[in-house]
């Protein structure tokens, strides 16, 4: 099969790899219908995670199924499945307790910018439709599987309740989705932080009601005018960078709630400043699985549209424009059709 590879900062090439096997009884291989590159790729591709030895890239995914092990009953081949970027067994302890991303048994993709794919944990990860979605629905399927299931989590971290203000730090693919996460739970105003108008202009579509394009103190006292002094009852942290959790935690009010989804990279919180300002902090990978029955009929029913986020479809033998693109911000997101 064919697949991306990444070799260096900079570096993504698209090589033929080996087919996927059914390597435990748990497991199953899948087609790829589409596939993408995330926001969270840029950090090896930037250089600012190690890459260690070449290695195959990808974590978000949906397709049909070719095989399943022994262990498998849940989906059988041919049918079409959406699965989590964070594989679980769901039945255990933690996945019982709604936690799945934090299985026991846990694993995390990483090859799915391929034409195959083996799943691990298959039973518990994978949800089939009902039938072969029309290829309209393929884009919001997509994210559904990991950005629109994490900007859900960040929501739901930030307890975004019904007439409530809702703040969104960052306007990657991740953020946007947290925008359509808050207004379906119900936010009366929703904040959105860009300083870029095709994604300001897609934030309102998702139902933004304000944009703040400063940063840093600026931002925060932007947010605290637009609240009337105190701040806001929910912050949705979707970079992963000390400035953005910074923006986060002053822009909530005292007994506000932030919610981090980004993936940490230098980030240090300061006890007594947490102490000090009431501000409750919920974050960590994505439980996308919890999720996925009812994300998925949101999608296939019409009532979110997060596909919207893709702004640039390329065939997969060129992921490497599409890691370019995102990079140099020309694109949000980047869908990959085999």
């Amino acid at each position: 099969m064919r697949g991306a590879v990444i070799h260096a900062p900079g570096d993504v090439r698209f090589e033929t790899l080996d087919d996927p096997k059914i390597l435990h009884s748990t497991d199953a291989i899948i087609r790829t219908a589409v596939t993408c590159v995330c926001g969270s790729d840029l950090w090896p591709y930037r250089g600012v995670e190690a890459i260690g030895d070449p290695h195959p890239m990808g974590h978000e995914y949906v397709g049909f199924v070719e095989e399943v092990g022994s262990e498998v009953t849940s989906v059988k081949p041919g049918q079409f499945v959406v699965g989590s970027f964070a594989t679980s067994d769901n039945t255990c302890a933690n996945c019982r307790n709604g936690w799945q991303s934090n299985c026991l048994h846990r694993e995390f993709m990483s090859t799915c910018q391929a034409d195959y794919v083996r799943i691990p944990n298959a039973q518990g990860t994978l949800v089939a439709t009902d039938e072969h979605p029309a290829d309209e629905f393929l884009p919001g399927l997509l994210a559904v599987s990991d950005v629109m299931g994490t900007g859900w989590y960040a929501a739901l971290a930030a307890e975004v309740k019904p007439g409530s203000t809702a703040v969104v730090v960052g306007d990657g693919a991740v953020g946007l989705c947290g925008v359509i996460a808050a207004k379906e739970l119900g936010a009366e105003r929703i904040i959105a932080m860009s300083r870029h108008e095709p994604r300001q202009n897609l934030a309102r579509e998702f139902g933004a009601t304000d944009i703040v394009a400063e940063r840093g103190d600026e931002g925060i006292a932007r947010v605290k005018d637009l609240t009337g002094g105190i701040g806001a009852d929910s912050v949705l942290e979707c970079v992963g960078t000390a400035e953005a959790m910074q923006q986060a935690l002053q822009s909530a009010r005292p007994g506000g709630n932030v919610g981090f989804v980004g993936v940490p990279h230098e980030v240090a919180i300061d006890g007594q400043e947490l102490f000090f300002s009431h501000v409750g902090l919920r974050g960590g990978p994505a439980p996308v699985r919890r999720y996925l029955p009812d994300l998925i009929d949101r999608v296939l029913t019409g009532r979110i549209n997060p596909g919207k986020v893709f702004d640039l479809s390329l065939p997969l033998d060129q992921v490497a424009e599409g890691y370019q693109a995102m990079d140099e911000r020309r694109a949000i997101k980047a869908l990959l059709t085999p």
